[in-house]
């Protein structure tokens, strides 16, 4: 008999078959709430996409604070506040959780939804004025699309938050994976376009466990459930999929000259009542999922960060040990659909265009 989280997989491949043949960005139509970050109680997430190049960013907004964690694995990152997330520390809340393109630039944004945050009234309480806690994490986009220069700034941020909602969300190619872009790790010409997915499962009891994530590899997309690549590295005429498993153990392989810059980002999310202890270990092992669906991950250029969520809507305490297996369930799932969801663009084409080769 097939897992719940198997048919959720099945379920998302066959919504994401739909394809387009044009060149520009465009976003999919937006994924039900109830297989998305949002079917977190509490949370909305708000896309902001610069189309000029493309760029974005991505906020994710728990207004009401949740309890936070991070896991940073990757040996290239650029983010904002994790060392407030160590659970020897003091503040555990946080209001927001920002994803942005346009590598360390794009941590502005993380201003401009302090600034969304600080006109409500909404932050850390210090007996002066309410201080917003947006931890922010980037992936590296300025290679793709044109001028370089053009990045999110922290009005994206504000934009971000102020389009966020806690109904369906977009996936492909929004807000931080607009730029995202995946197997550069055959060199220049054979990279695919992936961008954003988003997963979430419900256990019997209600507890929920959901991810978001902006995927921006140095290498594949991998299904987990079949063991195939999604997408990643092209053959050298651009016709079919390289697959890195296979490229980096063959005696011909030379590793991309430069340092291609990468980096996946993402956030779990869960409406269980968790310490900030308990939520680094989320966040830890949905680390497992991005393993899982990524080949190579982790590596000297990657970035790779995941924040993690709990927003303690439920009184009873979390089991950390299914929620971990469900974290690193969904995270892949949310990986694959990033893939799978995003559209080609020059010099990038996307699942979808292989599909038809």
């Amino acid at each position: 008999m097939k897992s719940p989280l198997f048919l959720l997989g099945v379920a998302a491949a066959c919504a994401a078959m739909t394809a387009s043949t044009r060149p520009a960005a465009r976003p999919q139509d937006p994924a039900p709430k109830n297989a998305t970050l949002t079917a977190v109680a509490g949370i909305k997430v708000g896309h902001h996409t610069l189309t000029e190049r493309p760029t974005g960013c991505t906020v994710v907004l728990v207004e009401k604070g949740a309890v936070g964690g991070v896991d940073v694995r990757g040996a290239a990152p650029g983010t904002r506040e994790t060392d407030l997330l160590n659970p020897v520390n003091t503040v555990e809340r946080v209001q927001a959780i920002v994803l942005s393109g346009g590598s360390a630039f794009g941590l502005d944004t993380a201003t401009g939804v302090m600034r969304y945050l600080e006109e409500r009234g909404i932050g850390y309480p210090t007996g002066v004025i309410p201080v917003p806690i947006v931890p922010a994490a980037i992936l590296f986009d300025l290679g793709v699309g044109g001028n370089p220069r053009i990045r999110p700034t922290a009005d994206c941020g504000y934009r971000a938050a102020t389009a966020a909602t806690d109904g369906a969300v977009a996936e492909g190619n929004v807000g931080a994976g607009a730029g995202a872009t995946i197997g550069k790790l055959g060199g220049p010409g054979r990279g695919m376009k992936a961008g954003i997915g988003t997963a979430s499962f419900t256990t019997p009891d209600g507890t929920v466990i959901a991810a978001l994530v902006a995927v921006n590899a140095l290498g594949d997309v991998i299904d987990p459930e079949t063991g195939q690549v999604v997408a990643g590295v092209r053959t050298p005429d651009g016709k079919h999929l390289a697959d890195a498993r296979k490229l980096l153990r063959s005696p011909d392989f030379k590793p991309p000259t430069g340092h291609p810059a990468n980096t996946t980002i993402g956030v779990v999310a869960t409406n269980a009542r968790l310490t900030k202890a308990q939520a680094t270990k989320l966040a830890q092992m949905a680390q497992d999922g991005l393993a899982r669906a990524l080949y190579p991950a982790h590596t000297t250029v990657d970035g790779d960060t995941i924040f993690a969520l709990a927003t303690g809507e439920r009184r009873d305490a979390g089991d950390v040990l299914t929620l971990g297996v469900f974290a690193a369930d969904v995270v892949a799932q949310a990986i694959v659909r990033a893939a799978r969801q995003a559209t080609g663009i020059p010099g990038y084409p996307a699942a979808r265009d292989m599909e038809r080769k």
